[in-house]
């Protein structure tokens, strides 16, 4: 099954590349590697704001992460045109905005990192790591990196 098919049997449909907010570009395409730019969680088109631990759940911050992963195979698909190019998905970088006393930001990056896994299969296994912030831009909960291999 591709990789379009499986989006699709998850009734995911992707987003359009979002412009940047500021002085960067959302991709950088050096030699088979795709660097994409942190994506923040979004509800309802606005960031999804709050502080793990204090004013949203594991749960919630989970499915704020899945959020993200479906932008940023958004993104990988307007690099490569085509996801079936996607070699390797290599590392996440999960940033988690976060209560001084919350230490599940590992929980929450894995809803990025099984979605990108049932989407690519082995090829969505990738390196990660999740940090607790103290803020996030504009409020958001949640935002993560990716570094992915391309043909």
């Amino acid at each position: 099954m591709s990789v379009y098919d499986k989006l699709n049997t998850l009734g995911i449909s992707l987003p359009a590349i979002a412009p940047p907010a500021a002085a960067f570009l959302p991709f950088v395409h050096t030699g088979n590697l795709i660097f994409v730019s942190g994506h923040i969680a979004k509800k309802d088109g606005q960031p999804w704001t709050g502080k793990l631990g204090a004013d949203l759940t594991t749960a919630q911050g989970k499915e704020a992460a899945r959020d993200v992963a479906i932008q940023l195979m958004g993104t990988l698909h307007a690099a490569t045109g085509d996801l079936s190019k996607i070699i390797r998905i290599v590392k996440l970088m999960v940033l988690v905005n976060s209560a001084p006393s919350f230490t599940e930001q590992h929980l929450v990056a894995n809803g990025a990192s099984e979605l990108l896994g049932e989407v690519f299969g082995d090829l969505g296994k990738h390196a990660r790591s999740a940090f607790g912030v103290v803020q996030i831009p504009l409020g958001s909960c949640v935002e993560i990196e990716l570094i992915a291999e391309s043909a």
